[in-house]
């Protein structure tokens, strides 16, 4: 995605740190990257969790043509979730992007804390689907926002962080919720979505194409997973 570039001129204090940004866009997506449960270090781009969704919003560019999308990452004030301020930065992020782009629909995709903060805010009127990508969900995490919404959660069958059993409960408390929403996990996958990479990016291309289509019920390699009652092995 060699024409993507950082957007330039926008301020430091900005929420949305825009990677490509059209004159008229018809959708966006923005990622939300990964933290810990306390901490009020400032969060940096160079960070490695916020490194490693440089080739996931890659991956997801290839759902439409770059001249329709604006991409961007949510820019964090602190490294950790504290007192939900990765959900406050997302609602910043989202806020600034409905200023300057209209109501276009939003694809939400988070890794980890990112994730659980990108199902947090899938009731922003902004957001049209949810992308949760080995998401932190604590016991007790409420799904209620996501009625009426799609999700996807992608997780590693191997992930000893975040594991995977609390994503499979999430998604049927989503569903209960009203939520159309599946789970896919990756054999052998890890939190850090390194062994199987590829994999990973593929799945993401595809599932942020699905999410971004008007029709319902979804297509592709997502509609199982919609559908089952087991997630989608790859």
């Amino acid at each position: 995605m060699s024409t993507v570039q950082d957007h330039e001129g926008e301020s430091a204090t900005s929420a949305l740190w825009l990677r490509h940004c059209p004159q008229q866009p018809r959708a966006a997506i923005i990622t939300l990257h990964g933290g810990r449960a306390d901490s009020y270090q400032t969060s940096q781009p160079w960070h490695l969790a916020a490194l490693r969704m440089r080739p996931v919003l890659r991956a997801a560019a290839s759902a439409m043509p770059l001249d329709d999308l604006v991409l961007a990452h949510v820019r964090y004030r602190h490294r950790g979730w504290n007192q939900n301020d990765p959900l406050n930065d997302a609602y910043r992020a989202l806020n600034e992007l409905q200023q300057f782009a209209g109501p276009v629909p939003t694809v939400l995709i988070g890794h980890s804390m990112g994730g659980r903060a990108a199902l947090r805010a899938a009731s922003h009127p902004q957001v049209h689907g949810v992308l949760a990508l080995a998401p932190w969900l604590p016991p007790g995490e409420s799904a209620s926002q996501l009625n009426g919404r799609r999700a996807v959660v992608v997780h590693g069958e191997r992930d000893r962080v975040t594991g995977p059993r609390a994503s499979i409960d999430y998604v049927k408390q989503a569903r209960t919720a009203g939520a159309c929403a599946g789970i896919i996990l990756i054999r052998d996958g890890d939190h850090a979505m390194l062994h199987r990479s590829s994999l990973w990016h593929r799945t993401v291309a595809t599932v942020v194409t699905d999410l971004l289509r008007p029709e319902t019920p979804l297509t592709g390699l997502t509609a199982s997973s919609y559908t089952a009652t087991d997630p989608l092995l790859l």
